[in-house]
């Protein structure tokens, strides 16, 4: 079973560095933070680093480690949350002597020495905590730095709950980790408040929204709208889900313009998005999914397939 090869790889190694995706989200963070509290908790005397580039909007959750390439050498690397391997953060990844793969996307790109790949989890933060207590047989532990991140994780990535990802077991499992010391109300609060400007920036997407009669709404997030409201293109990420309650809308698409590329968001309440994704150098889940482009006639190309995506799933109606 893959968890049991999971936790003999642990001890069998003496250093493990834990990966999880670029332009990570509370699940990225959480699942990774939180199997490396668990393996510190567990084995005191390994090393064990959590490595990517900070995203200012969730150091409170946990920052990274620093680690330099000579730290790869004879390590186990686990990579969290992450589909397909370019979307890893830091390629250094490959450089260790075993690498596993804990994910809860659909299957995309089979890397890794040992894949646990769940799709019917709500969460990677929600494997973690079954692969914890699946381990406690063989001496994992979990302390409330665990706990808090692991929550953290399946919070964002049900929607608080309110996601069809969301099952019977996320609720057990999230129920067990309040029992934990950590400051649940701090936490939600650290991971729902917004700045002034993002909130104005809500404001005007609510104005500005398309909706397409097929239940298709896109938003184009231009540098010029960006800069007006002063913020920056990964902290959009916090606006994604702000026109899902308007009446009418199937599926929605964010176009986030960067510097060399265009950042697109994508959420379905039952069109399935991620086929789209696919064409777009992107990917992720049914209802939920992210791509990459790079000119505003390839964002109108996008619009066209999303549009008979949601035209489709009128007609199966």
């Amino acid at each position: 079973m893959s968890i049991k090869k999971i936790i003999e790889s642990i001890q069998s190694y003496e250093t493990i560095i834990i990966h999880r995706h670029i332009r990570p989200d509370p699940d990225a963070i959480g699942s990774q933070g939180g199997l490396k509290e668990i393996i510190k908790a567990s084995f005191p005397g390994k090393k064990v680093y959590a490595v990517g580039e900070d995203d200012p909007d969730l150091t409170f959750l946990n920052r990274m480690d620093r680690v330099d390439d000579s730290n790869y050498e004879n390590a186990l690397v686990i990579v969290c949350d992450t589909a397909n391997s370019p979307r890893i953060d830091d390629q250094r990844y490959n450089m260790g002597q075993r690498l596993i793969k804990i994910d809860h996307h659909p299957v995309v790109d089979k890397y890794g020495d040992i894949r646990w790949e769940n799709t019917d989890a709500s969460s990677v933060s929600e494997m973690i905590y079954e692969f914890y207590k699946q381990g406690k047989e063989y001496g994992l532990k979990l302390n409330s730095d665990a706990a808090r991140l692991l929550f953290a994780g399946i919070v964002g990535d049900t929607g608080r709950f309110m996601f069809p990802n969301t099952t019977e077991k996320t609720f057990q499992y999230a129920a067990e980790l309040i029992t934990y010391d950590f400051n649940r109300t701090k936490l939600f609060t650290d991971l729902y408040s917004v700045k002034d400007n993002i909130s104005r920036l809500k404001g005007y997407i609510l104005q500005e929204f398309n909706l397409y009669s097929s239940g298709l709404c896109v938003i184009k997030l231009t540098k010029e709208i960006l800069d007006k409201f002063g913020v920056t293109a990964s902290e959009t990420g916090q606006m994604v889900n702000v026109i899902s309650d308007v009446e009418g809308i199937q599926a929605w698409v964010f176009f986030i313009e960067e510097e060399e590329q265009i950042r697109v968001r994508l959420r379905s309440k039952g069109p399935i998005i991620n086929t789209v994704a696919a064409k777009y150098n992107g990917g992720g889940h049914p209802l939920a999914s992210g791509a990459t482009i790079y000119s505003w006639d390839e964002a109108e190309a996008v619009i066209r397939d999303l549009d008979e995506v949601c035209k489709n799933q009128h007609k199966m109606e």
